[in-house]
């Protein structure tokens, strides 16, 4: 007779051969996505498209920082004096502008928004370059007042056709200046200048008077 076999001895499988591998790859590519997405995501947060990084606005009127700064020899301060005086640097008013250009090219087609905002009392939209988010509070005059250059946070704008940010103004970027503020800060009088160099090739030392703050209250109010 035929031998008998005890089915308890080879239960049938409830589930296919395939089904242990397939979740073990389901379990880890779950693990990867909590990973990696969050990962993707804050990369992406620090690139170029998202930061507008070397991207320059295009502006209601073409203003050439170099012809401006290098040829007439006009200071930062000449349009953005409230950057030694208040938390916003400002945009100046067409009038300031019209100071000049009333004289100075007063009939170019390329200054007709600038004379269309002067006489009817409108205002140019320009389009900004720099920004820190909401949830940040920044002072200029703070920082101006304690000798760091605008070039350290704007580049050379003096060199620049158009204007774009280059830095992202992210939390490391800030925080990497006050934790190391010697090197990047510079006497009060020269904050303006885009071609200071320390003496000597050798940056200035951290002097007791600038103790930048890192607290989360600092820029988080």
């Amino acid at each position: 007779m035929p031998e008998e076999h005890d089915a308890r001895e080879h239960p049938s499988g409830l589930f296919p051969s395939w089904a242990t591998p397939a979740l073990r790859a389901l379990l880890f590519s779950c693990v990867c996505l909590v990973l990696l997405v969050p990962t993707l995501l804050w990369a992406w947060q620090r690139t170029p498209y998202v930061t507008d990084e070397l991207d320059p606005k295009v502006q209601p009127v073409k203003f050439d920082h170099r012809h401006h700064v290098h040829d007439d020899g006009i200071s930062c301060a000449y349009c953005h004096a409230d950057a030694f005086r208040s938390a916003n640097a400002g945009m100046p008013a067409v009038s300031v502008c019209m100071g000049c250009h009333a004289q100075i090219w007063g009939h170019s087609p390329e200054l007709e928004p600038v004379r269309n905002a002067y006489f009817s009392g409108a205002r140019l939209e320009w389009q900004r370059v720099t920004r820190v988010p909401d949830f940040v509070f920044f002072d200029h005059s703070v920082h101006t007042n304690n000798g760091v250059a605008c070039t350290s946070c704007h580049g050379r704008v003096d060199q620049m056709a158009q204007v774009y940010s280059v830095e992202a103004f992210n939390m490391d970027f800030c925080l990497d200046c006050h934790r190391h503020p010697a090197g990047r800060v510079r006497p009060v009088e020269h904050v303006l200048d885009p071609d200071w160099r320390p003496p000597s090739g050798r940056a200035l030392e951290h002097t007791p008077e600038v103790q930048p703050r890192t607290d989360c209250t600092t820029c988080h109010r």
